[in-house]
């Protein structure tokens, strides 16, 4: 039996990399799938990816930094399917590359209106719904640079540090309401942005700082995610867990 039989859950930013590749997987593992993100083309197509797979899932176009498209997405989940049993908090962004005294104030708001805000707006209305339920689990895409800086990148290494706090937070005051809470922290990915915003020297360079000496696959991302979205880490909550190939542990 699949790990995540007949659970509902949720992935926003699932249009591309990481996102498409936890939702692909949550349906492989069972989940009826509801596909967010604010790109209807890659949003759909990661939808028909499920079903011609014979998976099960549905998309729902929604701008993950904003409050009310949050509280719209958790509603178009349960008039769908009756109820929302996981969720995966995946939307994010890196950001400009400057350094902290030349972030502009708007360049800032940006980033933490979908990196933070974002996710306290997608966890307040999935709480709300999984108390509903009776239980839950939200997984929230933090990064490595949760832990360590990332120069030039100020407020997406303050956002992912606020996203492991967040989760922390919310897995003390529901672990009684059966609701877990986790982080994970992705290292450097081999996705489409980053294929976008490095080359394949500057790939090479990022992956030889990790004892393994590659880039992680998306896919390896979606197993752990899995993992933590189902009864098989029941003990597991509030916990923020790394998968970088090593990258800093050195």
């Amino acid at each position: 039996m699949s790990i995540i039989e007949n659970k509902v859950a949720v992935v926003s930013g699932a249009g591309s990399g990481i996102g498409r590749a936890i939702a692909i997987n949550y349906a492989k593992e069972g989940a009826k799938v509801v596909v967010a993100d604010i790109n209807d083309e890659h949003g759909e197509e990661t939808v028909s990816l499920i079903k011609n797979s014979g998976g099960e899932a549905i998309f729902v176009k929604a701008d993950s930094s904003k409050a009310d498209e949050n509280k719209k997405l958790v509603d178009a989940v349960v008039e769908k399917y009756g109820r929302l049993d996981i969720a995966c908090n995946n939307a994010g962004m890196g950001g400009p590359a400057k350094p902290t005294g030349k972030y502009e104030p708007e360049e800032w708001d940006k980033v933490i209106a979908l990196n933070l805000n974002g996710v306290f707006y997608a966890c307040k209305y999935q709480l709300e719904q999984m108390e509903k339920n009776g239980g839950g689990s939200i997984i929230n895409i933090a990064s490595i640079h949760s832990q360590v800086a990332a120069p030039n990148s100020p407020a997406y290494t303050a956002s992912k540090h606020a996203v492991v706090g967040l989760t922390k937070n919310i897995a003390a005051e529901y672990a009684t309401k059966n609701i877990r809470c986790n982080a994970v922290g992705p290292g450097y990915i081999e996705t489409p942005l980053l294929s976008a915003n490095l080359d394949k020297a500057a790939q090479d360079a990022i992956a030889s700082k990790s004892p393994i000496n590659r880039l992680g696959k998306p896919e390896e991302i979606a197993d752990l995610v899995t993992f933590l979205s189902s009864d098989k880490s029941s003990f597991t909550t509030g916990s923020y867990i790394i998968a970088d190939g090593g990258y800093t542990a050195i």
